[in-house]
């Protein structure tokens, strides 16, 4: 035990969190010998999930990267691009179930360019209007104007859509990519996959090769510094904030498409996309999209195993245990560095 901690003796807490690790790779192993096939099609539908909770993520990690912002409206701003994607699917571009394949991907293909760009717009003014002239006030005021903007776009999806969940007919084929035993994986549950991949690959190379990403990086660390060095402090604030927009109105698009959505559908998951983005260490974008995979699986396993899983009702105080947990053992995440603040 010395050895996985060093020289230093582990602490009380270090080997309580070590305990319940150990008691979950338990659980998950008998689950894995008594029902394979079960445990196998939950890792998929829990690989699913978490793809789409990844682009939530990154929108929070990426905006707390520069402003150290936990932007609450984040969630809703998903919600808000998922509904409004069931209008430009549904009335505009009239898609269903009888419009040919060639139709359908061109139609979805441009409801996405729609939807990305209505997501960055919304979050971009969100920046503009609630938080740009709170930059230099208490952490206090800007925690209580992050929330007081989720409830505003919150009731703002509720005026236009109303209360009803929306959902789209099954434009992505149903049928199995791949069946082994009985073990099937869906074309619809790998579209979100495949949308996501290139979404997080064209993200860290923006962030890590670009110019706009090198300013970005440079307002992390120092926005005093960066503005004396010829960055554009504001410009780069808001290009952020409409980056995150982007990939929440993604995440919401992928998500109505898996699942059905309304006005109120951001707050939790955003909540869990938090969770996500504090486990894989916030700021850290390999972080955000390793602690979303986790939370999706975490869900999935504990709705779709059979031996001693606490089952749905469970799945809330599950995820929110986690995120205490967290923040008491490793507040700094999984890939996270640890600061004054232990974020």
């Amino acid at each position: 035990m010395a050895a996985l901690f060093g020289t230093r003796r582990p602490s009380g807490t270090s080997l309580l969190g070590l305990f319940f690790v150990l008691l979950l790779i338990i659980w998950l192993i008998v689950n894995l010998v008594k029902t394979p096939n079960d445990f196998f099609t939950v890792l998929l539908i829990g690989i699913t999930t978490g793809s789409v909770y990844a682009l939530i993520a990154l929108g929070y990690t990426l905006v707390y990267g520069i402003l150290q912002l936990i932007n609450f409206a984040h969630g809703d701003v998903f919600a808000l691009s998922g509904l409004f994607s069931s209008t430009i699917i549904l009335s505009v571009l009239g898609l269903d179930e009888n419009t040919s394949a060639l139709g359908i991907i061109g139609g979805l293909a441009l409801a996405l360019v729609i939807i990305v760009a209505f997501g960055a717009v919304v979050n971009t003014t969100i920046e503009f209007v609630a938080y740009r002239r709170l930059r230099q006030a208490p952490r206090l005021a800007v925690l209580i104007t992050a929330v007081g903007m989720s409830f505003i776009v919150q009731n703002v999806s509720l005026a236009v859509f109303d209360v009803n969940f929306r959902s789209l007919p099954p434009l992505i084929p149903e049928s199995n990519v791949f069946k082994i035993g009985s073990v099937t994986y869906q074309w619809n549950q790998l579209f979100a996959v495949l949308a996501t991949i290139p979404v997080l690959l064209l993200l860290s190379w923006l962030v890590r090769s670009t110019k706009q990403g090198k300013g970005m990086r440079a307002v992390s660390q120092e926005p005093d510094a960066a503005a004396i060095m010829g960055v554009n402090v504001n410009r780069t604030i808001s290009f952020t904030f409409a980056l995150a927009g982007a990939l929440a109105g993604v995440g919401g698009l992928l998500y109505l498409i898996e699942f059905n959505i309304r006005y109120d559908t951001g707050f939790e998951l955003g909540l869990i996309a938090f969770t996500a983005a504090v486990l894989g260490g916030i700021g850290n974008l390999s972080g955000a999209v390793l602690g979303a995979l986790i939370i999706g699986l975490i869900q999935a396993f504990n709705e779709g195993l059979s031996w001693a899983a606490p089952g749905s009702d469970w799945t809330r105080s599950i995820v929110f245990g986690l995120l205490i947990g967290i923040l008491v053992f490793r507040p700094e995440g999984l890939l996270g560095e640890r600061t004054p603040e232990g974020a």
